[in-house]
């Protein structure tokens, strides 16, 4: 038993040791995680909105254009569509542009591919809505238009604002992946660290903690927005 605490002391004194050593680098990389996960979100709710429109629609090849799009993003790797998007696009003379106020943003673009995943959140808050709020808005006169921007979105709101911060939290985890096309992200960050050090385990655990800080307090975040939501709809 004193063996097992001995070790277990030096473990964490190892890990103490470098977090203090190789702080700015976990601290990039907490930043670029967040980054990704923002801005993934982000545009992933505006193009999302759209896709979630298009789905809806009752013109039927732009419904069928939607549906193929969504389907083949929830139902591909990301690896593959990051692969895809950042070695296979610019192969074919499609290059992302850079936004100056996003440093590398062709790079972070690769790693946003929760649009598909946002159009279904849109998509199912819209639904719920309940059918009597549109039929009532069109008998007093209200475009179809009026209507979903006026009438149902406002109501859907409730049902897809927890969801996208679900989805934001979904999307620090997952954004790891990225460090495979360069993202210094926490895990290309931690990478970086275990090159220099060549301590992998005590490397890999400070980085799981550092997620599960990011997690676990976005997690608490939505929560308090879903009780919030709650008590205001009572």
């Amino acid at each position: 038993r004193l063996a097992l605490m001995a070790a277990l002391i030096a473990f964490l004194t190892r890990m103490w040791t470098l977090f203090t050593r190789y702080n700015t680098f976990f601290a990039e990389g907490i930043k670029n995680t967040l980054i990704i996960a923002f801005f993934s979100v982000l545009l992933g709710t505006v193009f999302g909105t759209l896709m979630a429109m298009l789905r809806m629609s009752k013109v039927k090849p732009l419904r069928y254009l939607a549906t193929a799009y969504i389907e083949f993003i929830r139902g591909t790797p990301l690896m593959v569509q990051l692969m895809f998007i950042f070695y296979g696009l610019p192969m074919t003379g499609i290059k992302l542009p850079d936004i100056s106020w996003i440093p590398n943003f062709s790079r972070f673009a690769a790693g946003m591919n929760s649009c598909a995943y946002v159009a279904e959140i849109i998509r199912s808050g819209i639904q719920a809505v309940d059918h009597g709020q549109t039929e009532a808005a069109r008998s007093l006169g209200f475009r179809q238009s009026q209507t979903m921007t006026m009438v149902v979105l406002p109501q859907a709101v409730k049902n897809i604002l927890p969801a996208l911060g679900n989805e934001f939290v979904t999307v620090i985890k997952e954004s790891s992946i990225v460090s495979v096309i360069g993202i210094a992200d926490l895990m290309f960050r931690s990478k970086d660290v275990i090159a220099v050090t060549y301590i992998s385990l005590e490397t890999l655990a400070i980085a799981a903690i550092l997620y599960f800080i990011m997690t676990f307090i976005s997690g608490r975040f939505v929560s308090l927005m879903e009780r919030k939501m709650s008590n205001g709809t009572k």
